[in-house]
């Protein structure tokens, strides 16, 4: 198992024979598959696809074909890709009917991190895909941030910082991912803990096209506002309102309970010395 890290750590390239001009290896591996019997993996961390660049290479497909053999992993059948899922939809937009693929017999986890260093290392996943991705490998498959730094070629703090963005509320995130704000001005707006708030600023960055810079100027004058405003204060529960209803109706007056940190208090009005004996007689003092 230790030799697998290793090959993982050295990354894609470790996992993927080298490739010469005519599709072989040595004789060893590549296969040609129908390209209906192959279907993509639905944990691949990259989830969109560039139409522009899909062109692009189904273009280049059908000028040359498939040039490097897609990674993937027998399932009856039928294959499951490991590596190489934009080829395939490039292939199919071509009109081929079979692609060269290359067999591996991986475990779940190894499935997963080929799939993540392919797309990690042709920069290919947008910042909130690549943080969805670790959160998945820790989530699913027990990892700690120190594994897969270590088995991604990466430093500890780099996947801390990328998982950060997933604090973000939801629709900064999508901003994020489609491309419409960066990732830096994304880790600027984590110095906001509202998530409504950083919606809010998100919206004014765009519309505004602030940089980064003024994005961080702008968050520091909302967080020193913020420390000015007084704090509002916390309204009674049902039951404190409820039970100063109560004593109320049986006294005849106004009556406040005041709920401190070492101790609370229950205040009754009077108007008079009358009045006060009446309470008295109340209670029956």
């Amino acid at each position: 198992m230790a030799g697998k890290k290793s090959a993982l750590g050295r990354g894609l390239g470790a996992l993927i024979p080298e490739i010469d001009e005519e599709n072989t290896t040595e004789g060893k591996y590549i296969n040609e598959i129908e390209i209906n019997k192959i279907f993509p993996n639905e944990d691949q961390p990259r989830k969109n696809f560039d139409d522009e660049k899909l062109a692009q290479l189904t273009a280049s497909i059908k000028e040359h074909g498939v040039i490097q053999p897609i990674i993937v992993k027998r399932e009856g059948e039928f294959y499951k890709i490991i590596a190489g899922e934009r080829r395939w939809r490039a292939a199919k937009l071509a009109g081929l009917k079979k692609v060269p693929v290359i067999e591996k017999k991986l475990s779940e986890l190894e499935t997963m991190e080929l799939s993540l260093i392919e797309n990690l290392q042709r920069e290919n996943l947008n910042p909130i895909e690549e943080a969805l991705a670790y959160k998945q490998l820790i989530d699913e498959y027990k990892l700690t941030q120190d594994e897969i730094a270590e088995k991604l070629g990466k430093s500890r703090p780099s996947i801390t910082n990328s998982m950060r963005l997933l604090n973000l509320d939801e629709r900064v995130q999508t901003y994020i991912a489609e491309g419409t704000m960066s990732e830096g001005h994304g880790k600027v707006l984590l110095g906001l803990t509202d998530k409504e708030q950083q919606y809010e600023v998100s919206k004014k960055i765009i519309d505004e096209n602030l940089s980064i810079r003024q994005t961080e100027e702008l968050i520091k004058s909302l967080i020193k506002n913020r420390k000015k405003t007084p704090a509002k204060k916390v309204s009674k529960d049902i039951y404190i309102k409820d039970i100063e209803e109560k004593l109320k109706s049986v006294l005849g007056t106004k009556v406040y309970i005041t709920k401190g940190k070492n101790k609370n208090k229950i205040e009754i009005e009077y108007y008079s010395e009358d009045d006060l004996q009446r309470i008295l007689n109340i209670f029956k003092l």
